[in-house]
């Protein structure tokens, strides 16, 4: 396949290129929509050369050590496709998304489903649901887009695995079940932050109050029990319910403030409240002042670990999943689009002179200072994401906006998925994908495959004229 020989010459110029001593860095001008596809493209391809769902007899969708990474690289191609009209990885989005949704539709698949946190399940809901909002097309088999993020809500919603009322009076714990150890004891913001998210979406997707009643409980906890405040709007980590979530973790992410902001932002347009409009501008300003700041050029960057350069594989995922949050709060709620598009362009514009590693274009882990040496997937999906999102500015902003059912979303919604043991119909035989061809790599993949070959000649060149 040609993504194997791309593969092999990069191999060979990553050897050569340090004899030619050339930096090469993604070139990113936001106001040219050409420089940004070409930016996301980059970003894109470096990011799908870690995954290998696509190959002979592997599963799609699966990273067995790290399972929930795989929905935010699905979230990823699926704000590449919806922002930049380009299908080069529909295939292996859709069949891998689908895959893992197990067999009765809620992402616990049999495999990973003992060791899953409720917040690894709840990013796959959140991926299927942004699926059913961009209009991406159904499996022909199998469970819907919308069906799957309802399976996930209507797990997360049942005692005891789900939400637990029995300590802290209600909440979702981190951990599914004791078995788990020590994360089982903590009723985490992300894991509640998400399934107030969910809720929330699938209220204005399906305009079913149940949704959003449980929406309204979930934020009306988090305020009990201060995981969020009203008053700084400030967004903990976590509260441990050992001792009735009176002990509270305030260690700050991005992803945090992010999950209950965009649940807000989808209240606000379900309930027309202007109490939600006034939450998604507390949490809105409070992101930028936690996590933006002028000594780094008011990029996003979760301090908490890059001050100290030990981010773990989570953490690098997490602006990058702001950043796409961010992009559509604005859809939904216009008038804030001014100021998180600057951000997000500043946010991007960093994350490019961050993407020079390696004498290429491969991705580093903070959006300041240039490459930091760390390269990874993680770096080259947040990076995805933020160029993804900054393409905000040039969208038709009426069909860019999150489809509903009644606004010309069709995923066919299927209420009762999570809750029955009558799995759907599917093809459970392992894929054959078509190879790739050049033409149907994106155009930033075509410039790489060719600049990295263009070196591998002028290195060899060399090497035989010493």
């Amino acid at each position: 396949m040609l993504r194997s020989a791309i593969g092999r010459i990069s191999a060979v110029a990553l050897q050569i290129l340090p004899l030619t001593n050339v930096v090469y860095a993604i070139d990113l001008d936001v106001e040219d929509q050409a420089s940004i596809k070409n930016a996301a493209s980059e970003a894109t391809y470096g990011m799908m050369t870690y995954y290998h769902g696509n190959e002979t007899g592997a599963i799609p969708g699966a990273f067995p050590a790290y399972w929930w990474e795989g929905s935010i690289l699905f979230l990823a191609l699926l704000n590449y496709w919806h922002y930049f009209q380009d299908d080069t990885y529909n295939e292996e989005l859709s069949i891998g998304l689908q895959w893992q949704g197990g067999d009765n539709g809620d992402y616990l698949p049999s495999n990973y489903s003992q060791w899953l946190g409720n917040d690894d399940q709840m990013f796959w809901g959140v991926a299927a649901m942004t699926a059913a909002e961009y209009g991406f097309p159904d499996r022909p088999t199998g469970y819907s887009w919308l069906g799957l993020a309802q399976g996930v809500f209507n797990s997360q919603k049942t005692p005891p695995e789900g939400w637990d009322p029995t300590t802290c009076g209600g909440g979702l714990r981190w951990q599914r079940t004791p078995i788990q150890g020590d994360g089982y004891l903590l009723k985490n913001s992300v894991s509640n932050g998400g399934f107030f998210q969910l809720a929330a979406r699938l209220a204005v997707y399906t305009n079913n109050h149940e949704y959003a009643d449980w929406a309204i409980k979930t934020w009306k906890w988090a305020m009990k029990v201060n995981v969020l405040d009203k008053t700084t709007w400030n967004v903990a980590d976590s509260t441990n319910a050992q001792n009735g979530c009176s002990d509270i973790d305030h260690t700050e992410w991005t992803y945090n403030y992010g999950a209950w902001m965009t649940g807000a932002a989808y209240m606000y347009v379900y309930t027309k409240d202007d109490q939600w409009l006034e939450a998604v501008k507390g949490l809105l300003k409070a992101l930028f002042k936690t996590f933006a700041f002028p000594q780094n050029g008011n990029v996003l960057s979760d301090w908490s670990c890059e001050v100290r350069e030990d981010c773990n594989r989570n953490n690098i995922l997490f602006k990058g999943i702001t950043s796409q949050w961010l992009a559509t709060i604005a859809l939904l709620i216009p008038e804030l689009e001014d100021d998180i598009l600057q951000k997000l362009q500043l946010s991007a514009k960093g994350a490019a002179k961050s993407c020079s590693g390696k004498g290429s274009n491969v991705c580093g882990i903070r959006w300041y200072g240039g490459y930091d040496g760390k390269p990874g997937m993680e770096a080259q999906i947040s990076a995805s994401n933020v160029f993804s999102a900054i393409m905000l500015k040039y969208v038709d902003k009426k069909k860019a906006k999150p489809l509903t059912s009644e606004t010309g979303g069709n995923s066919t919604s299927d209420p009762k998925a999570g809750t029955d043991n009558n799995p759907k119909d599917k093809d459970n035989s392992l894929p054959t994908y078509a190879p790739i061809t050049t033409a149907d790599k994106a155009g930033a993949g075509i410039m790489t495959a060719a600049m990295v070959s263009s070196v591998v000649g002028m290195g060899a060149f060399m090497l035989v004229g010493s």
